[in-house]
């Protein structure tokens, strides 16, 4: 009962500021994300995205991430972790009782990479275990779903490249459909372990459309060497 009324609060705050939502402005997320080999077949995750509303303004969320992968081969990865969430999923400052919302999040994915010709595949399959509070109404709650995306890369050049994907997220309770990524970005490899990322999302929801603009940094460093005794 507790969960309904906290959805049902939600729904109606952004009704009665359907003019605020932040639907309508072009947002920004801030990424950053590294793959820290410690050995031959593992490596640690780490992740960090700051999102907003607009470019610089009007906090959105702050994500936090990491985990353990297991190299199987080298196109073919397991990953089990843990993620920090903090939202704030309303447009206005003042919007009622609905401000911040904490999360925890465990999660399980699979990774597969291949080749067509130039253009390099990734299929990634994640479960996630979502465990949510909202501060203000001092409720929580459980929800489970599933995440599947699918990326390209197309290199120009031994520097640039092109990556696109799409992600589909499936609620494994309630409504089936969560949400779709569809996203564009053109990239340069600053070394052999760095890259940055600017491109454009399109985020689909069933009530609502947001479009972001999008900064990654990517940095893989080899860490295996302070893991190896002396």
């Amino acid at each position: 009962m507790k969960k309904y009324l906290f959805i049902i609060t939600v729904g109606f705050s952004l009704f009665c500021n359907s003019q605020n939502t932040g639907e309508d402005e072009t947002g920004a997320w801030y990424m950053y994300f590294g793959t820290n080999k410690i050995s031959d077949k593992f490596s640690i995750h780490s992740e960090a995205q700051f999102r907003f509303y607009d470019f610089g303004d009007s906090f959105n969320q702050m994500l936090l991430r990491t985990g353990l992968n297991y190299h199987i081969n080298e196109n073919a990865i397991l990953t089990g972790g843990y993620a920090y969430i903090d939202t704030d999923p309303t447009f206005e400052n003042n919007a009622p009782l609905v401000n911040t919302v904490l999360e925890h999040r465990l999660f399980e994915q699979f990774i597969l990479k291949n080749k067509v010709w130039e253009l390099l595949f990734e299929h990634r399959y994640r479960l996630e275990q979502r465990f949510i509070r909202n501060r203000d109404l001092q409720d929580s709650f459980t929800e489970h779903r599933a995440r599947y995306r699918l990326q390209m890369t197309l290199p120009l050049t031994d520097t640039f490249f092109l990556n696109f994907y799409d992600e589909v997220f499936i609620n494994l309770q309630g409504d089936i459909f969560g949400q779709n990524r569809l996203f564009l970005a053109g990239g340069v490899h600053l070394t052999s372990n760095s890259s940055v990322q600017i491109g454009y999302l399109k985020n689909h929801f069933n009530n609502a459309n947001f479009d972001r603009f999008q900064l990654a940094i990517f940095y893989n460093p080899d860490l295996s060497g302070l893991f190896k005794s002396q």
